[in-house]
């Protein structure tokens, strides 16, 4: 089915007065969304040439070593980078079936001002609390 487009308006920033996820809204962190995923595979592709282009192998041990820390350190970055497309398509596909901005365990409307910080929160600020507050009492230490 052909998704209709929706015409946001320049300068459009969600508010908390506005119907809560209005078509408007939705399209809005849709976006925004794309476009942090865009940015990262992008860094992505820039990083895969860099560690192409840099297999010239170092001409004393310092050198190899420092190189290896580098490269696993931008590997460790690009794995990172990988995960959060994953939950940045995860977003997404919350746009698309409507449960978008609503916290997934309370069904509550996730804050814009969070929303806004981070896009891809599946928590209000309340229950991401109250979640972190159980892992720290609750790890295996």
């Amino acid at each position: 089915m052909a998704r209709k487009r929706i015409k946001i308006p320049k300068n459009y920033k969600p508010e908390p007065k506005e119907k809560f996820m209005n078509s408007i809204m939705r399209e809005y962190f849709r976006l925004k969304l794309i476009a942090w995923r865009k940015e990262i595979l992008g860094e992505t592709g820039e990083t895969l040439e860099k560690l192409r282009k840099d297999n010239a192998p170092a001409s004393d041990l310092a050198d190899r070593a420092a190189v290896e820390t580098e490269r696993a350190v931008e590997l460790r970055t690009r794995d990172r980078a990988r995960k959060l497309v994953s939950k940045i398509d995860e977003a997404l596909g919350r746009i698309e079936d409507g449960s978008y901005g609503y916290c997934e365990e309370t069904d509550e409307p996730i804050s814009l001002k969070r929303l806004e910080a981070r896009p891809i929160a599946t928590l209000s600020l309340e229950a991401q609390e109250q979640h972190e507050r159980y892992e720290k009492t609750h790890r295996d230490d």
